[in-house]
């Protein structure tokens, strides 16, 4: 299972590494330790969190451009033969795509995969990043 340090997981939350420690600390998010003694913690364990706490309702929009991209972990995958079906936790947004089973598949998406949600009009491409 991938692991994210707290520098990671503080900029998917979109909040300060000292946030997740608390988080950490309070028993909202669990850490193993790594060889070298760095907590790490577990992006499924992560995606669920951020999945559970998006707001139900949008923030108010302000001026945006027309291409977005928004980092984020990948919450679900709903794949059949044809399609897949991805949900995203990108801060406070939940983003859906659904690409191909094929793009689904190569890229390796299931949930708590970092990924980036590229969004142009009515598009939304997942990409992995660097």
């Amino acid at each position: 299972m991938a692991r994210l340090r707290i520098g990671q997981a503080a900029e998917l939350l979109r909040v300060s590494p000292d946030t997740v420690r608390r988080l950490v600390d309070a028993g909202e998010l669990k850490t193993v330790r790594s060889a070298g003694g760095q907590r790490l913690i577990d992006s499924a364990a992560l995606a669920r969190y951020m999945a559970a706490q998006a707001k139900t309702e949008p923030p108010e929009m302000i001026r945006e451009s027309a291409r977005n991209r928004f980092p984020g972990i990948v919450t679900r995958v709903v794949r059949d033969t044809v399609m897949a079906q991805v949900e995203m936790q990108a801060g406070p947004h939940r983003v859906v795509s659904l690409i191909s089973r094929e793009s689904a598949d190569a890229l390796g998406l299931k949930p708590g995969v970092v990924a980036v949600a590229s969004i142009k009009s009515t598009n939304v491409v997942i990409e992995l990043p660097r």
